[in-house]
């Protein structure tokens, strides 16, 4: 793999990585709520892109642990959603 750059997953878990410690880093912050539409949208994608890209490069572990914390963004976006709607 040496001077071919960086490889598909390798890409799309950089990108997912990302999302990841941007959201982490804007909620110690204080620039995000742990509730905010955005963390927990920077959470869902990031996660998202970060398990598909170990289940491209088949480290199953990682795509245990990216698939739970997606589905743990995912009820916060859905609960999210349904209070919002509850109130109109």
């Amino acid at each position: 793999r040496r001077g071919r750059g960086m490889s598909t997953s390798d890409v799309i878990a950089t990108i997912g990585v990302a999302m990841l410690l941007l959201a982490f880093l804007l909620n110690q912050r204080g620039r995000l709520a742990e509730d905010s539409l955005a963390y927990l949208l920077l959470n869902f994608i990031g996660a998202s892109l970060a398990g598909f890209a170990a289940w491209l490069a088949g480290v199953i572990p990682f795509v245990v642990l990216e698939g739970v914390w997606a589905l743990v963004a995912a009820y916060g976006l859905a609960r999210r959603w349904r209070v919002a709607g509850a109130r109109t």
